[in-house]
């Protein structure tokens, strides 16, 4: 293995990482149950507070941030008040707004998450409430992008497509930012929840198991890890498997399975997808083998998921965990 540690303290915060893909409000209303309703047999909620956090694509470009890389968001919000929180949560994040389309032909996606408990107990998820913004955009806000794309890119380290199906990653934008890592010789990473064989000759891609057992209709297994990685012209494909850790798959090279990093029994796994494209895109941005890259995904992706609602992994506790957990790694028979 390589010298993680110091990748991670000295190489990550010298890497810009373009974020172009769908930004999302993730809101978290939190309240106290206090009765039953008297109009319906329902619980009332006393409300408490709700929390705006970035989420989708933000939340990826936060994670870059929390991890010491300097992140440029490429996307759309609308000019309505949950795409002004969101900035807000983006700009403390560190995150660079400059390059983010404020269109009133849209309006900010947001997903409202209910939490509820009684008084002094802990608030449980009831409910989630999307708040679906346009599936696709006019061509002059296209054409906005593509020019933010390419201003974005200048000196990055790597570019990722982060696409939850929201329309900002479009054929002819994810065409462009292979273009722009060709020319540039760096790698470009996609997520993407419904379309990844429309993305083809990527770098890499990290999708879930379930992502991939939807394109596949069946179990997926290391031969279908390293089939589909041929099939999408990619140089890596990373697998994420919920409680059972990682897989990842490089070209002509066996596939690796990772077991999970720390508790097998997660508190909330809410983004924990953006935080693994966010380690994995730094770490080849800096120069780390796929497998590498992998090691540090899975430790962040393990951070993660021991926290509540949509959250971030820092460079001190990446730090921390790979210090406190043996790093593994299996080839599996193929």
């Amino acid at each position: 293995m390589s010298d993680l540690p110091r990748t991670i303290s000295n190489i990550f915060p010298n890497k810009k990482i373009v974020i172009l893909g769908d930004l999302v409000a993730d809101q978290f209303l939190s309240g106290s149950i206090t009765r039953v309703s008297r109009e319906a047999p329902v619980f009332v909620l006393r409300h408490d507070e709700t929390e705006t956090r970035p989420g989708a694509a933000a939340n990826a470009a936060a994670n870059v941030a929390s991890l010491g890389g300097r992140p440029v968001a490429v996307g759309v919000v609308g000019n309505d008040d949950n795409g002004n929180l969101l900035l807000d949560r983006l700009n403390q994040s560190r995150v660079d707004c400059d390059l983010i389309v404020r269109s009133s032909d849209v309006s900010t996606t947001t997903k409202v998450r209910v939490l509820a408990g009684q008084n002094y107990s802990v608030k449980q998820q009831v409910m989630r409430i999307d708040y679906e913004g346009t599936s696709g955009y006019p061509d002059a806000l296209e054409t906005e992008l593509h020019s933010n794309l390419e201003r974005a890119s200048a000196n990055a380290g790597a570019i990722v497509a982060s696409d939850y199906g929201y329309g900002v990653v479009t054929s002819r934008l994810f065409a462009k930012a292979l273009e722009i890592g060709r020319q540039r010789g760096i790698p470009v990473i996609v997520d993407s929840r419904y379309r990844l064989r429309e993305f083809a000759g990527a770098t890499s891609a990290t999708p879930n198991h379930e992502e991939v057992e939807g394109l596949l209709g069946r179990k997926l297994t290391d031969i279908d890890c390293q089939n589909l990685c041929n099939e999408l012209d990619l140089d890596s494909l990373l697998v994420t498997l919920g409680n059972k850790g990682m897989i990842v798959c490089e070209r002509g090279k066996p596939a690796v399975r990772m077991p999970v990093i720390g508790s097998t029994e997660p508190v909330d796994v809410t983004g924990a997808g953006d935080t693994v494209i966010a380690a994995y895109s730094l770490g080849l941005a800096a120069g780390l083998s796929p497998l590498d890259a992998t090691v540090v995904a899975n430790h962040a992706g393990g951070i993660v998921v021991m926290k509540k609602g949509t959250a971030t992994a820092s460079t001190a506790e990446l730090l921390d965990s790979l210090s406190e957990h043996e790093t593994f790694a299996s080839d599996t028979a193929v």
